[in-house]
């Protein structure tokens, strides 16, 4: 049996005297394989995204496997004098690697506003992300951890995105990434888990329950938001197909951009 690449059992984590955050959670990484992690805001899972990293410990429990680790944190400090190339350079240097070759092209192709030079401290916050996935890819890691790495980013860097996952894959890794949209998770990762009230279980199926929502008006690229998963114009009409726990969201992002709410009904995922 091949030996996985990160495992936790029975881990659990609170911080100070509190509950526990994450209750007995039991996962396997395997190599070559990517694995993603549904979960709303408060849910657990960037804790156990930072357990995995090794940047927070485990309360209970234990972690098995030592892998090379590339994170990106669901925020990313990005307010400082450097530009992205020397803030790149250097954490390189830190870990060991001598080619520093693949720094220029991984922003291109990132699309850094800015480019190369530009300073952290002047970056979007999608842009600092930007920044942050470069980090974390570049050493070629053994586990790649993202934490919401698509959120925040612009529509046409979400298929670079998706690339690099693939091929961190490819190449033998692994990767762990969180999303609070079924539709995102679907589409990327292998093995599939939901984490709720600090339990981690594996979900065969994603089949979220979903809104349709009729919209009219102009202005909105729709597939870029959170919780859409399909946007079809059908006339003078939008018609979304909406993740249902991210409804009133959408909802009042379109009535706070002037749009027209025609129709909203439950519909199958």
């Amino acid at each position: 049996m091949t030996t996985p690449l990160i495992r936790l059992v029975g881990v659990g984590k609170r911080y100070g005297g509190g509950e526990l955050v994450l209750d007995g959670v039991d996962l396997t990484v395997p190599a070559e394989c990517v694995v993603g992690i549904l979960g709303a805001n408060g849910s657990g899972k960037s804790t156990l995204l930072r357990i995995l990293a090794g940047v927070s410990r485990a309360s209970l429990g234990t972690v098995e496997g030592t892998p090379s680790i590339g994170y990106l944190p669901d925020r990313f400090p990005g307010g400082q004098r450097l530009s992205a190339r020397s803030y790149l350079r250097h954490l390189a240097r830190i870990r060991g690697l001598a080619d520093l070759s693949m720094i220029d092209p991984l922003l291109e192709r990132l699309a850094l506003v800015g480019g190369p030079d530009a300073q952290l401290r002047t970056l979007s916050k999608g842009n600092a992300q930007k920044v942050g996935l470069a980090q974390a890819v570049l050493p070629r890691p053994d586990l790649l951890i993202l934490d919401e790495p698509w959120s925040g980013l612009d529509v046409g860097t979400h298929a670079v995105l998706g690339e690099l996952v693939a091929e961190t894959r490819a190449r033998g890794a692994s990767v762990v990434f969180t999303d609070h949209r079924p539709a995102v998770v679907r589409e990327n990762a292998d093995a599939v888990y939901r984490i709720e009230g600090g339990r981690l279980t594996a979900v065969d199926g994603v089949t979220e329950p979903a809104t349709r929502i009729v919209l009219a008006g102009t202005g909105t690229d729709w597939t870029a938001e959170p919780g859409v998963r399909h946007a079809i114009a059908e006339g003078p009409h939008v018609v979304l197909t909406v993740d249902a726990t991210s409804a009133d969201a959408v909802l009042l992002r379109a009535l706070s951009g002037g749009w027209s709410v025609r129709e909203v009904a439950p519909c199958s995922p």
